[in-house]
């Protein structure tokens, strides 16, 4: 009798337990809870339909049942990576900021300013320099080098700018390609 209800408490122990865990992963997400949470209320839901006669063998099941599904459930977590959206929102080093688009939150100037990236990871504000000129408040800039990721040499991210100088390159390219067909060197 006292095996049956050892083991029948220790079911609920666990669920219990892993009750709390994925109930506490919802007040402070991050998956902090979420693996372990998963793992001891899955065995413990498992360990209440266990036959009562099993005796000592129960807290050992119950231990596999733990190691098994959290084992399951940190795999699913990895693969399916439900609070970081695959890494989309962190940067892995300072050269893949280059070409990130991003605005002007303080004035930037040759030597000083502050810009805020799109998708810039955990704190997208920045310490930024101009490639040219300033830059106001508000202007929708490029980062053209990224320093290192400790101060960025940003530029002016105008459309219009921007289709002028590829226009102005097409034009160079093409009065390259005629003076190379006409000149008989």
């Amino acid at each position: 009798m006292a095996d049956i209800l050892a083991a029948s408490n220790l079911a609920l122990l666990l669920v219990l337990s892993g009750a709390f865990l994925v109930i506490a992963e919802a007040f402070a997400p991050g998956a902090h809870f979420i693996v372990l949470g998963v793992a001891l209320l899955v065995a413990g839901l498992i360990g209440l339909f266990l036959p009562a006669g099993l005796g000592i063998l129960t807290p050992v099941i119950l231990a596999a049942l733990v190691i098994v599904v959290g084992g399951a459930s940190l795999y699913v977590y990895r693969q399916f990576d439900f609070y970081g959206g695959k890494g989309e929102g962190r940067t892995s080093d300072s050269s893949s900021l280059r070409g990130k688009v991003g605005r002007v939150t303080e004035h930037v100037t040759e030597t000083d300013g502050q810009v805020k990236l799109e998708d810039g990871g955990f704190n997208p504000n920045y310490q930024a320099r101009a490639m040219d000129g300033e830059l106001e408040v508000g202007t929708k800039v490029i980062v053209i080098d990224p320093g290192g990721g400790n101060v960025l040499t940003v530029e002016s991210f105008d459309v219009d700018d921007l289709d002028r100088k590829l226009a102005e390159a097409r034009e160079r390219d093409a009065e390259d390609e005629t003076n190379a067909e006409t000149d008989p060197a």
